[in-house]
C-alpha cells in the first residue's frame, strides 16, 4: 500500500519597515495606529460599459486582515475594515498611485468617513493601501452578470491626525 503525504506551508511576510509611500498617497504629519496584512480577492462583475462592450467592473473587495499570522478582522465593501472586536471604519478613496506591475491594483489613500464601535480604530482618519500584489481583472468578459474573483494581497496602514 502506497501512501502519499503532502504538506502545504504558507509563509506570511510581515514587513519590518513601512514601504516608501508615493507622494500621491502620502499622509504628512499623521501617525500610524495599526498596520495589517490582507489576503483576499477583488470581486468583479461582467457588465456592459457606456459603449455596450462587456468588461469586468469592480464590485467589492473581500479579504482577511492579519497580524502576526493571526486573523484579526476583515475588509469588505464600503470599503470597510472591521476588527474581531466589532470596531470598524469605512472610507472613501481620495488619491491613488500605480501598483508595481500592471497586474497589481493601485495603492490608495482613503479618508475615513464613518467609525463604528470602540477599539483600536477609534482615532483613525486615513487608511493607506500599499504593497499590493494582484487583484486586476482581465479587460473583457463574455457573459453578462457573471462574477470573477481575482486574488490579491496588500498592506493596510491605519493613520490618525495629530
Amino acid at each position: 500500500m502506497r501512501c502519499a503525504y503532502f504538506a502545504v506551508f504558507t509563509i506570511l511576510v510581515v514587513p519590518t519597515a513601512r514601504a516608501q509611500v508615493p507622494d500621491a498617497i502620502a499622509a504628512p504629519g499623521q501617525t500610524v495606529v495599526a498596520h495589517y496584512h490582507a489576503e483576499g480577492a477583488q470581486i468583479y462583475e461582467c457588465k456592459p460599459d457606456g459603449a455596450g462592450k462587456l468588461i469586468w467592473q469592480f464590485r467589492e473587495p473581500i479579504a482577511t486582515l492579519m497580524a502576526d499570522g493571526q486573523t484579526i478582522g476583515r475588509h469588505y465593501a464600503g470599503p470597510s475594515w472591521e476588527l474581531a472586536d466589532g470596531n470598524a471604519v469605512t472610507g472613501k478613496a481620495s488619491a491613488n498611485a500605480a501598483g508595481a506591475t500592471s497586474s497589481d491594483i493601485p495603492w490608495l489613500r482613503l479618508d475615513v468617513l464613518v467609525h463604528r464601535g470602540t477599539g483600536r480604530l477609534d482615532s483613525v482618519s486615513t487608511v493607506q493601501r500599499i504593497e499590493t500584489k494582484g487583484g486586476v481583472a482581465p479587460a473583457t468578459c463574455t457573459t453578462v452578470a457573471t462574477f470573477l474573483d481575482v486574488p490579491y494581497s496588500a498592506e493596510y496602514v491605519f493613520l490618525r491626525r495629530p
